[in-house]
């Protein structure tokens, strides 16, 4: 049996909300220059996985599924976002940065790097893997 993927904080999960609006106000709220990856980002996870909720929480944005949890994470620092999928250690290629449990994530400093052909992949496979509970 596959364990569900746990946050390493340890901490209760985000609440979940159907309303996007929670992570256009987090996004306004991120360095001008970061917005545009964190923009693209957004995009493609919501172009990809269907059914999406959405939540804000420890100033990370939160994509899940009522099915397999919360699925992706993304953090935005003052130079670089990083895209955490919790189930990534699953996938057929896993995100090269995380070692420990079953997250692995990508660090994004241009918008080119948001457009990575890889980065669509984990997407998609985020979208048919079990996360954070």
């Amino acid at each position: 049996m596959q364990k569900d993927a746990k946050a390493s904080s340890g901490r209760k999960p985000p609440e979940p909300s159907v309303d996007h609006e929670v992570l256009d106000t987090w996004r306004r709220r991120q360095m001008p220059d970061l917005q545009p990856i964190l923009t693209q980002v957004d995009e493609a996870i919501r172009a990809t996985v269907p059914g999406l909720s959405y939540a804000v929480k420890w100033k990370k944005a939160h994509y899940g599924l009522p099915d397999l949890g919360w699925i992706i994470e993304v953090a935005a620092y003052d130079v670089s976002a990083n895209v955490v999928f919790f189930g990534g250690a699953d996938f057929d290629t896993p995100p090269p940065l995380g070692s420990t449990g079953r997250t692995r994530y990508v660090k994004l400093t241009s918008l080119e790097d948001a457009q990575r052909p890889d980065l669509q992949k984990w997407i998609e496979q985020a979208g048919r893997t079990l996360g954070w509970r």
